[in-house]
């Protein structure tokens, strides 16, 4: 029997090391890459060309950065972006709470019906060019409006804050129900000060998916005046590969005395456009795990 314990401790442990291994090495996939990013982008980009630059830089320099910032473009983008996620992630929290509250009260005629046509859309969408008219005949294209509009209400979003909501004691709105309390009194003093959880995870996904979003500006903004971080972003890496320089050391050194390369400059641009949102996530870590299990199980 000690034997017999003694060889299901020892596997047990190999296999806990096993695991620690594994975990390791997926962490170190997604680290050293960024590490080398940073590293670049902090780096003399002719120097950079020479290659043999992983973890830290060689020969130390700003210009990089100032390259990104001398037009201005950046600046302007990063109070686009903020203002998109800001306006946009509250305005859509307001909305999805309410409508998932109304889809949640049993009360509520053709509830099921509802519920079927929203999530109908899930699976459907119009397309990009019937999307492009729509937004064009709303008077949206151009518009600062378009990264906030469209994205007010999302399905899944929806789905998730009702399921949370149907999970807080009915005896609550029951009793508040008794005391002369109304639907919007329900809402304010008893569901939103139970559901701050699904809000938090709901406003990090929201916020998370407002910072990234390329799309909305390279295709429904006209003027690259209106254009968030990540379309500038985007229009950056797309010069810079459409016009890759030389990648021999003597023809770096004959082109110019500049040195900064498109590759610098993008490595930095990277920096600048994902350091932001990448040091909000520790402070919301914790509603990760949460919210991947909300709506996963029902009793």
């Amino acid at each position: 029997m000690k034997s017999n314990r003694i060889k299901a401790s020892f596997s047990e442990q190999v296999l806990q090391v096993v695991i620690y291994c594994i975990l390791i090495g997926l962490c170190l996939m997604i680290i050293l890459p960024c590490i080398n990013i940073v590293a670049l982008s902090f780096n003399d980009g002719k120097d950079a060309a020479r290659g043999g630059i992983y973890f830290w830089t060689r020969k130390f320099t700003w210009d990089n950065y100032k390259e990104v910032f001398q037009d201005g473009s950046i600046t302007k983008a990063y109070f686009i972006t903020i203002a998109r996620t800001v306006i946009g992630t509250v305005a859509s929290l307001i909305v999805t709470s309410f409508a998932a509250y109304s889809l949640k009260e049993k009360e509520l005629p053709g509830r099921k019906l509802l519920t079927i046509l929203i999530t109908f859309t899930m699976l459907f969408s119009g397309g990009m060019i019937p999307t492009y008219i729509q937004y064009n005949k709303l008077g949206l294209v151009d518009s600062f409006w378009v990264y906030v509009v469209p994205s007010l209400v999302s399905v899944t979003y929806l789905l998730m804050m009702r399921t949370f909501f149907e999970t807080i004691p009915e005896s609550l709105e029951e009793s508040a129900k008794l005391d002369g309390c109304g639907y919007f009194k329900i809402f304010s003093t008893i569901i939103i000060p139970l559901s701050k959880p699904v809000m938090a995870v709901v406003g990090l996904y929201t916020a998370v998916n407002h910072w990234n979003d390329w799309f909305s500006g390279a295709f429904y903004m006209r003027s690259s005046s209106l254009w968030p971080v990540q379309t500038v972003l985007q229009q950056m890496l797309s010069k810079a590969m459409a016009s890759r320089e030389v990648t021999t050391v003597s023809q770096a050194i004959a082109q110019n005395t500049n040195t900064v390369t498109s590759d610098s400059l993008k490595m930095a641009a990277v920096v600048v456009t994902t350091v932001p949102i990448l040091c909000v996530y520790p402070f919301i870590q914790k509603y990760f795990a949460k919210g991947a299990m909300i709506g996963a199980v029902k009793e």
